[in-house]
């Protein structure tokens, strides 16, 4: 299926399925994804790790976000979220904690209402000024698509080393500061079924949900397409019993279908 890069450094705003009218941030290539998974169902399409991609400076982000913010403000557009996602994975730059730092004096300047929002895979957590940086957002949501190792590997495609039990240490850090978020899908992958709703996968991420006690949970779908033709959306109703299972144990849960 077709699948897209995000051409600009901030885009939008668009109107997000889960967080609102939403000004992007990328710092990632604008031309090629650069992320420490290879998701199956990525909307960016395949990572390419053989290409080497310019950054954006953190100069060069402020001075894109301020001209962005500086005309919403004269045209008295809606911003609810400033939220960093784009080509990849966001807390792979080497400036993240020093441009979060940036966003929030910018926000605060032009519109102090809104949330600032990161989308991660949950991969750079090892690194403190990553999670210094993440604790001071409105909205830290990270990624958990499998309490199963194997499920991990065919899901995210991992291109270090990683399992389940490092990324909930890592996880464990923010004491249930974070927003958790889990794509399900069904479907097969390279002739192999690929399905992480079955009783067993909810059972055991639900053990894991157990542990963190996350203040909120995004449970949602495919929505766009994905570079793998053989994967399916999850109904509304299956997301929906797996969101009940999780609000049963006190955690407010919002689900996308």
């Amino acid at each position: 299926m077709a699948t897209f890069l995000f051409d600009e450094i901030i885009f939008g705003p668009v109107r997000s399925r889960r967080l609102g009218a939403s000004l992007g941030v990328n710092l990632l290539p604008t031309k090629s994804k650069v992320c420490s998974f290879d998701c199956i169902y990525c909307e960016c399409g395949w990572t390419n790790s053989a290409e080497s991609s310019k950054l954006p400076t953190r100069d060069e982000v402020k001075e894109h976000m301020q001209n962005r913010l500086v005309k919403m403000k004269a045209n008295a557009e809606e911003l609810d979220v400033i939220t960093f996602a784009g080509n990849g994975e966001p807390t792979l730059h080497p400036s993240f904690a020093e441009i979060i730092d940036d966003t929030i004096e910018l926000r605060d300047e032009y519109f102090p209402d809104a949330r600032i929002a990161v989308l991660s895979n949950s991969t750079m957590l090892h690194k403190p000024k990553v999670v210094n940086a993440l604790l001071k957002v409105e909205q830290n949501i990270l990624k958990l698509d499998s309490g199963i190792d194997s499920t991990i590997q065919v899901l995210n495609q991992p291109h270090s080393s990683i399992t389940v039990d490092k990324i909930v240490e890592h996880l464990q850090q923010f004491k249930g500061d974070f927003i958790l978020q889990t794509m399900f899908l069904r479907g097969t992958f390279k002739g192999k079924t690929v399905d992480n709703t079955t009783d067993t996968e909810v059972n055991t991420w639900l053990s894991i949900v157990k542990q963190l006690m996350p203040n909120e949970i995004m449970v949602y779908t495919i929505a766009r397409d994905t570079p793998v033709e053989t994967l399916v959306k999850v109904p509304l109703a299956d997301l929906e019993a797996i969101a009940d299972k999780a609000r049963n144990l006190g955690i407010p849960v919002q689900v996308s279908g």
